[in-house]
């Protein structure tokens, strides 16, 4: 395998006036959308069956062949803006043989190149196998949704198709509160996110404390979507999410990083209630809202097929392969033809925001062109 000559980049630590998996930020830098960040799906395995899981029903409990790692990286190597990756799952430290033999490759070419790197974990397997990826990583992305371990036991296995014992759940709980804390005093930087739903809205400042007792560096809060296992779930309202975050915004450690994403609330949004939350939301310090990367600057690759999709949860189906196609290229196609792109596909300089995703579009938004509307006066600030 020959891999091309990168100019390496200056390494800047991770801010809240640094995200670079914000595509915001590529939007600006080359006045277009451009593909800086890949998600890789290395595993369909997992150790849990959480009831909020956007991927829960391509887990399995016997892994297919993958493609050669090798052949992952040579399409990495033909991204020319390449500046972020991610993995995710399933579970990637399900199995040590993944994070030798997949992960840490990965990780390394990464290191080598200046790419930020992020893994999705549960962080419950032994520590030994996230130790492993400290010299490489540069963020530990967890989903905590808990104020204890009987949230931990009801929430995570609600799907699964065997009992799971309360004693077996709460072991795994510890492991998890305790392997954040060690990884974070080791120098990993651990970012925990919270979903806003039904269990957890008016949970959120609780669970942010118990963020900050993990070591945690940065809190992200999104709302839940009907995706998947979550398409059952109950739908949070509108005014419910309003409240959760101002609730969580009164009590927060303003010494950590929040970091907001895929909120279904603009500067653009005529009604006062929205308009005061976004407001809010500018001006407190720490605070960030995050542009959806999914299909603006970021596209998701299957290590099982080569298959490449606009995300790993959503409902549209695969627009190309890296076996037969250059990432860049699949990527140009897909912002300049595909018609669900064309639907999203919207900007203001003035709120650096790039508008909703294709969920948000479809759950509250279906009828509305984000591309004729502006942002409100006096809403930045």
């Amino acid at each position: 395998m020959t891999l091309m000559n990168h100019e390496m980049k200056n390494i800047r630590a991770l801010s809240p006036a640094y995200d670079p998996w914000d595509p915001i930020m590529s939007l600006r830098k080359y006045g277009k959308h451009v593909l800086t960040s890949v998600e890789m799906t290395v595993t369909h395995l997992c150790n849990m069956r959480c009831e909020h899981c956007a991927v829960g029903e391509m887990l399995v409990m016997k892994e297919a062949p993958s493609i050669p790692v090798s052949q992952m990286i040579e399409a990495l190597d033909q991204v020319e803006h390449l500046e972020t990756i991610s993995l995710t799952g399933g579970e990637p430290s399900f199995l040590e043989k993944t994070v030798d033999e997949m992960i840490l490759p990965l990780l390394k070419y990464a290191k080598a190149r200046g790419i930020r790197s992020q893994i999705n974990s549960n962080l419950t397997m032994d520590i030994s196998r996230y130790e492993k990826l400290l010299p490489y990583l540069d963020v530990m992305h967890i989903s905590f949704n808990y104020l204890n371990a009987s949230d931990f036991h009801e929430v995570g296995f609600a799907n699964s198709n065997r009992p799971v014992s309360y004693n077996t759940a709460a072991k795994m709980y510890d492991r998890m509160m305790e392997n954040s804390l060690k990884l974070s005093e080791q120098g990993m930087f651990i970012s925990a996110e919270s979903m806003i739903n039904y269990r957890t809205h008016q949970k959120l400042g609780e669970i942010h404390k118990l963020i900050g007792q993990m070591g945690a560096r940065r809190h992200e809060v999104h709302p839940m979507y009907a995706s998947n296992f979550a398409a059952a779930l109950p739908v949070l309202s509108l005014d419910d999410m309003r409240n959760a975050i101002h609730g969580l915004l009164d009590v927060r450690d303003q010494e950590m990083w929040m970091l907001f994403g895929t909120l279904p609330f603009y500067a653009c949004n005529g009604g006062d209630e929205d308009r005061k939350l976004i407001s809010r939301l500018y001006k407190e310090p720490n605070v960030t809202i995050r542009n959806d990367p999914d299909g603006r600057n970021r596209v998701n690759v299957n290590m099982f097929t080569g298959n490449v999709y606009v995300t790993d949860f959503a409902d549209i189906p695969e627009f190309g392969n890296i076996k037969n196609e250059r990432l860049d290229d699949i990527f140009a196609e897909w912002t300049s033809n595909h018609p669900l792109n064309q639907t999203v596909n919207c900007f203001c300089d003035a709120a650096s925001c790039c508008g909703p995703n294709l969920l948000v579009r479809d759950m509250y938004y279906k009828d509305i062109d984000f591309k004729t509307r502006k942002a409100f006066p006096n809403i930045i600030g």
